[in-house]
């Protein structure tokens, strides 16, 4: 199915947009600025229908690209993302667009087990947006012989006609 920026992508994508901003707006000083007593955190938005389900579908996904991982299966892990060029992804101050180059950048990077560790993911939160977008975050955690590697992640998934697919990726190294 071509990827077409459709409004449907337009609103789950200024959806999460907002709920970043919003996010990071509140971080100060552990509460929003002007906040009214009793209100933080804030309150989430009503329930998309179908939530559970869709929370359990992205972890799904998620828990299957741990495992890829954690085998040496770069491509299995790769299985999680939307197959298309329009697929971004960013870390490290660099920009990638398309599966395939993503692909090639994980080989890279990654060109055997030693270097691949042993993936784990903590902290995760699924938020469902819409029926067809969630976004999902947390910590990922590599353990190597020689180092852990470790930092946070954001990602907007969209339900397609192969299931729910990762159409945005922001992963961050701590220092």
């Amino acid at each position: 199915m071509p990827y077409l920026v459709t409004s449907g992508l337009r609103a789950g994508l200024l959806a999460a947009s907002v709920l970043l901003a919003a996010a990071c707006a509140s971080a100060q000083n552990g509460a929003p600025v002007n906040a009214p007593s009793g209100s933080y955190p804030p309150p989430l938005p009503p329930a998309v229908p179908g939530a559970a389900e869709i929370e359990a579908a992205v972890r799904a996904v998620l828990d299957a690209q741990v495992d890829a991982w954690n085998r040496g299966d770069i491509r299995g892990f790769m299985g999680g993302y939307a197959r298309h060029d329009s697929l971004v992804f960013i870390s490290g101050g660099t920009l990638r667009r398309g599966w395939q180059e993503n692909l090639y950048a994980y080989m890279r990077n990654y060109p055997d087990q030693a270097a691949m560790g042993t993936l784990s993911f903590e902290d995760v939160d699924v938020r469902p947006l819409t029926p067809e977008y969630a976004l999902a975050y947390g910590i990922w955690r590599l353990r190597r012989a020689e180092d852990e590697p470790m930092g946070l992640f954001s990602l907007l998934f969209r339900n397609t006609d192969d299931g729910w697919k990762i159409i945005h990726d922001h992963t961050s190294a701590a220092p």
